[in-house]
């Protein structure tokens, strides 16, 4: 195949000399013996991605198919694989292009069995909205791992790096992390997934609409101004931090549900383990040092509608809303969580509020550990 394309009149070697044209040659050699087309080398080339392209196929498999032979050998319609295709965050592709590989074609097998077993379309594409969220991180993190490893590695090679060698040792690194990712996936999901069926909410059976759940937000006080006086390198500390602090917190009954930024959202269907777990988040900022921020944090108790891996309803506004006035270093609740918890906290009533997006005002209190010393 390669015999029949001429590199240098396609424009693949333009302004390339020396070894580096030689590192071009061979690389390019092996991405046509591959099956890479033309037009997608062109573009990596244009794109200064040619040493990528490697690894992108390496993730991608050499066995291409067309949207529609997908849904021919799966029996997925394929209107359903292009809505599933677009909840995963993909540009749906003409239907008679070879751009689908191996791997979409398993996928499509298993849509198959979910529909099968009697799942939803709907479901499904909600399931792999949320683990779109979830990957895209995981993937973000392994990129930037990736890059490390790789820089660290070249330290100690040629200085002179060519396209040719960077494009081996990343298909290398490739071999060597990507096996892994799956297995430890499942062990993550399986542990997760077990701790939350042995803290449900909801028992079999019961026919309430939503979950009665204890919700909390946290957020770092001042963190919009950080952002612009700090450098970008001690700003990802702190949030990197965060996030552990907040991982550290979110055992047993309370799920760390999710981190937006400044801020973290917490849930149980235990109260007072959820209460406990926040005060003692806010204590651990405290607890840091000069220069990290310190935490405010709301929490509230009411009926919720899970949905997505999320949580929707009053409470999770009334939640959010009491955090935005809570001072620094301190935990607001609820006139009905402070009723459900009774004389397990110290309560100290912080009055009624009017609260943005709340029709009605609200009445708070701040919570503190029975161990706390007194504070005004």
């Amino acid at each position: 195949m390669t015999a029949a394309i001429d590199f240098e009149a396609e424009g693949l070697l333009e302004g390339i000399a020396g070894r580096s044209r030689e590192a071009r040659v061979q690389l390019l050699e092996e991405l046509f013996a591959a099956g890479v087309g033309l037009e997608e080398v062109r573009t990596a080339v244009a794109e200064g991605r040619l040493q990528l392209l490697p690894l992108e196929w390496a993730l991608s498999g050499r066995d291409r198919y067309t949207p529609n032979e997908v849904a021919r050998l799966s029996g997925v319609d394929r209107e359903l694989l292009d809505d599933q295709w677009r909840a995963l965050g993909m540009a749906v592709s003409d239907p008679d292009e070879p751009t689908q590989t191996a791997d979409e074609l398993a996928a499509a097998h298993r849509m198959r069995a979910y529909l099968d077993a009697g799942l939803e379309p709907e479901a499904i594409q909600e399931t792999a909205r949320v683990m779109v969220m979830a990957m895209s991180q995981l993937a973000a993190a392994n990129r930037q791992l990736a890059g490390t490893l790789a820089a660290t590695s070249s330290e100690v090679e040629d200085s002179a790096e060519t396209e040719l060698d960077v494009a081996h040792r990343l298909e290398a690194l490739s071999a060597r992390l990507v096996p892994m990712i799956g297995p430890t996936l499942e062990h993550i999901y399986k542990l997760q997934l077990r701790d939350q069926i042995r803290h449900a909410a909801v028992g079999v059976g019961e026919d309430t609409v939503g979950e009665e759940m204890a919700v909390a937000f946290a957020d770092l006080v001042g963190f919009t101004k950080l952002g612009e006086t700090l450098p970008p390198e001690e700003f990802g500390r702190i949030t990197s931090r965060f996030g552990e602090m907040a991982a550290d917190v979110s055992s047993g009954p309370v799920r760390l549900v999710k981190l937006i930024g400044d801020a973290a959202m917490l849930a149980s269907a235990d109260p007072a383990a959820l209460l406990g777990a926040t005060l003692d988040l806010v204590e651990m900022a405290d607890n840091e040092g000069e220069g990290f921020p310190a935490l405010r944090a709301g929490v509230s108790l009411g009926y919720v509608l899970p949905r997505a891996g999320d949580f929707y309803g009053r409470s999770v506004n009334l939640a959010s809303r009491i955090t935005a006035i809570a001072r620094p270093s301190s935990v607001l609740v609820t006139a009905e969580l402070r009723e459900r918890l009774g004389d397990r906290f110290r309560f100290s009533n912080a009055g009624r509020r009017r609260l943005k997006g709340i029709e009605l005002p609200a009445t708070v209190f701040r919570a503190r550990g029975l161990d706390e010393d007194q504070l005004s």
